[in-house]
Parts: C-alpha cells; sequence; structure tokens
C-alpha cells in the first residue's frame, strides 16, 4: 500500500470574511513552506461550495504531524476557520489503482 496522503478541509467560520490581506499573506507563506519542504501535494480553493473555504493535501508527514500543521494554518490558528482531517489513499498506475 502506499504512503497515506493528509487531506485539509478548511471551512469558514462565522468571521472568515473579516480576514485581512496580511492574514492571506501569512497563509500563502504557510502553504510555501509546506511544499518547500515536500509537504505539501496540493492545495486550492473551493468555489460554489457554502461553507468550504479550500484544501491542502499533504503528504511525507504523520497524522499526528499533519493535525499539528493544520493546528498552525493562520486561518485556523487565527480564529477564523475551522478545519477537518481525512486519510487519503491516493490510487495510482504504480498501485493499480487499490486494486
Amino acid at each position: 500500500m502506499n504512503n497515506p496522503k493528509y487531506v485539509m478541509f478548511i471551512e469558514r467560520g462565522k468571521t472568515y470574511n473579516r480576514i485581512k490581506q496580511e492574514l492571506v499573506v501569512r497563509h500563502v507563506d504557510f502553504i510555501r513552506k509546506l511544499d518547500d519542504g515536500g509537504k505539501m501535494a496540493l492545495c486550492g480553493a473551493f468555489k460554489g461550495y457554502p461553507g468550504v473555504a479550500g484544501m491542502i493535501v499533504m503528504q511525507n508527514v504523520s497524522r499526528e504531524k499533519a493535525d499539528a500543521l493544520c493546528q498552525t494554518e493562520p486561518f485556523i490558528a487565527g480564529g477564523y476557520a475551522t478545519y477537518k482531517l481525512r486519510e487519503l489513499h491516493a490510487g495510482t498506475r504504480e498501485n493499480n489503482y487499490l486494486l
């Protein structure tokens, strides 16, 4: 079986619309550090899904480390959003699409 990835779903809190540009910059810096450290496989925003802002797919980390990273994400740490962390086993040609 391949190494799991952890998907952080960022969910908008009641004060999400009050996020200032400075916090967005810190959020992007957080993502950049994950990417530079080889810990991010993918990230992006969701459009048209009320309550869900976006996701970050983490790789090369344990579930405990992924959870700790989620808690330090600026939107989460600032109380503007919450998160759900889910384990993903990606289907690939190398693992015969999890057959």
